[in-house]
């Protein structure tokens, strides 16, 4: 393997300093034009690559991005990762991805790696439990490194966050529900002490309160976002003295294991049955029984995410921005709600 070319060897063949060819590489105002082009071609036809980590710590700027996910392989994350990428691209940034798994410890090291790495700003979706990571979130705010939430998101001063309106989402969904003729509407939550699920069950609440459905806790049940987890929901809201006639699921997974019982069950859906879900996950619309869902928008939500953090970058320590941006949700209806009416 041939050996790593440094500014000492391009120095060496155009006899002058390395400190002069440092300066042309980085386009040092007090360098001639005539001694930059020299070394930026000197140093191309010598193979000669930046060391980008080293830049990094001289400059304090590494045109890294770090986002945190619980997860990549969900259509959702994907499409939020892919957002902020398609925003921040052109602008010279690349992306550096960690997961969590919906584990706190993994979260507190993605944190504290990230910002070893010299990250110019963190775009994450916090996990279930991140209490015990304050310390992490304040470490990257006491470093000057923009912190912006997104989805899943927890308050703390000066961090901005990109969500969608989980309260209204909740609400529409409900009501298509209602809107079909359906009385006794159940609800698949997730768990609650996250905004996120916590804004669609009071969504789903108002609705009923709203159109004069009492609201039976029974009917509540706290599941995982899986299939698994939307068939078991089923089984025991089906156990119950007065079983409901419709589910709003918080999660696409969970309400496809709900129809998927439902059927296993020779319950007819919707004219017997009617289900929504959250998320609108591609395979809604794919569906012989196609799934009426929430779209979060999340290619909008990327976006969005990495324009407010271009807003923050740079800024000092006397700047303090703080933006919390809703996105509004879209019901999209489909078959799983739509009863036909005589």
């Amino acid at each position: 393997m041939s050996e790593k070319i440094t500014i000492y060897d391009i120095a060496k063949k155009l006899n002058i300093t390395a400190a002069t060819v440092s300066r042309a590489l980085n386009n040092n105002p007090k360098i001639k034009e005539s001694t930059k082009q020299l070394v930026l071609e000197t140093a191309a036809s010598m193979n000669y690559k930046q060391n980008k980590l080293a830049l990094a710590l001289k400059s304090g700027r590494s045109n890294n991005i770090g986002v945190i996910v619980p997860r990549i392989d969900s259509n959702f994350f994907a499409s939020v990762i892919r957002g902020i990428e398609e925003e921040l691209y052109p602008h010279g940034y690349q992306v550096i991805i960690c997961q969590t798994h919906e584990n706190p410890k993994r979260e507190n090291e993605n944190l504290y790696t990230l910002i070893d790495a010299q990250v110019d700003g963190i775009l994450m979706s916090v996990t279930d439990v991140t209490n015990e990571n304050d310390k992490a979130f304040h470490n990257v705010l006491q470093k000057n490194v923009p912190l912006i939430f997104f989805d899943r998101s927890k308050h703390i001063d000066g961090v901005s966050s990109v969500t969608i309106n989980d309260f209204k989402g909740g609400y529409i969904a409900t009501k298509q529900l209602i809107n079909q003729g359906c009385k006794s509407i159940a609800h698949l939550s997730g768990d609650q002490s996250l905004e996120i699920f916590k804004n669609r069950f009071l969504g789903y609440k108002q609705a009923l309160l709203d159109n004069g459905i009492t609201f039976n806790e029974e009917y509540v049940i706290q599941s995982k976002s899986s299939v698994e987890a939307g068939k078991n929901a089923i089984n025991i809201l089906l156990e119950l003295e007065t079983p409901p006639d419709a589910i709003f699921s918080s999660s696409d997974f969970a309400a496809l294991g709900a129809i998927q019982e439902l059927r296993e069950r020779n319950i007819n859906i919707p004219q017997d049955f009617c289900v929504a879900g959250f998320s609108n996950e591609p395979f809604t619309k794919f569906m012989e029984l196609s799934i009426t869902s929430v779209d979060q928008s999340p290619l909008e939500m990327g976006k969005m995410s990495a324009r407010v953090f271009l807003e923050q970058v740079g800024k000092t320590d006397t700047i303090k921005i703080e933006k919390k941006v809703v996105l509004a949700p879209e019901l999209h209806i489909r078959k799983s709600t739509s009863r036909t009416r005589a």
